[in-house]
């Protein structure tokens, strides 16, 4: 069943830039209504005005900031049609990352998708009708060397949203997943310079993120996968790990070595 965006009432959180900015612009051009949310109050302002929509600024990682979210967007737009969990951080290091910076990275990644379907999902069974998009990258398929918090709490996102759509799918609820690699945002700018030597070969705008989200409305594909080769690295991950995870480490070498050319340190980001 296809999506129709005209009219339709949209909550994006992480909607200030980046790909929840460019969905929001898009959306917009379909005929939505638009709740835009974002930490940043300035661009949640800026994106809201330039949509016709109505910022609501606060932060995702907590329960009181999604609660007060979904009640403002409620009172809004009198029901939300699309949620999309866009909202998310990718702090650098491995396990030696500090325990609130892991804390942090599930709360904004993870449990603001828990925390907003647990309010969402009701309404929309007695709908009938609902639908949940999670911007979870392509680290939710296989993984982000340099960062550990992101990529093991993105597969957690991917995990929860495979049960949603699981749980759901034939009550009227469609669960969708969208996983880029490389996107030119902000992310990607602060990204080490091993990562960015990685991905910008391949990195694509935001705005081509959001068509390729509004193509998968039109047949409710749960993986939308703006980079293709994302599946196929993500059968070849299934099929035979311990090859992928062999060139894993090959990327991770290249990491180390762009890291000690361009940083003079030589050191590992996991």
């Amino acid at each position: 069943m296809s999506f129709e965006l005209r009219g339709a009432g949209v909550v994006i959180t992480g909607g200030g830039a980046g790909i929840g900015a460019a969905m929001a612009r898009r959306f917009r051009d379909e005929g939505a209504r638009l709740v835009i949310s974002d930490l940043d109050g300035d661009s949640a302002q800026s994106v809201a005005a330039e949509v016709g929509g109505i910022a609501v600024v606060g932060d995702a990682a907590t329960a009181d900031g999604v609660e007060r979210l979904i009640a403002t967007s409620v009172e809004a737009l009198g029901t939300i049609d699309l949620f999309v969990a866009n909202a998310g951080v990718a702090p650098h290091g491995g396990p030696e990352t500090a325990e609130d910076t892991w804390q942090h990275a599930w709360n904004v990644n993870v449990m603001a998708h828990v925390r907003a379907a647990r309010l969402l999902v009701p309404t929309w069974l007695e709908q009938g009708r609902g639908r949940f998009l999670a911007t979870l990258s392509a680290a939710g398929l296989l993984t982000m060397l340099g960062s550990a918090a992101y990529s093991v709490t993105k597969h957690a996102a991917l995990g929860f949203a495979e049960w949603l759509q699981a749980t759901y799918r034939h009550r009227g609820i469609t669960v969708q997943a969208l996983c880029p690699q490389g996107v030119r945002t902000n992310m990607l700018a602060n990204a080490g310079p091993g990562e960015q030597l990685i991905m910008e070969a391949t990195a694509i705008h935001a705005d081509q993120v959001a068509d390729t989200v509004v193509e998968a409305f039109a047949d409710d594909r749960f993986l939308i996968l703006p980079h293709p080769e994302a599946g196929d690295y993500y059968r070849a991950r299934a099929t035979d790990t311990d090859r992928w995870l062999a060139g894993m480490n090959r990327l991770q070498r290249t990491i180390e070595e762009a890291e000690g050319t361009v940083s003079g340190s030589g050191r590992s980001t996991v």
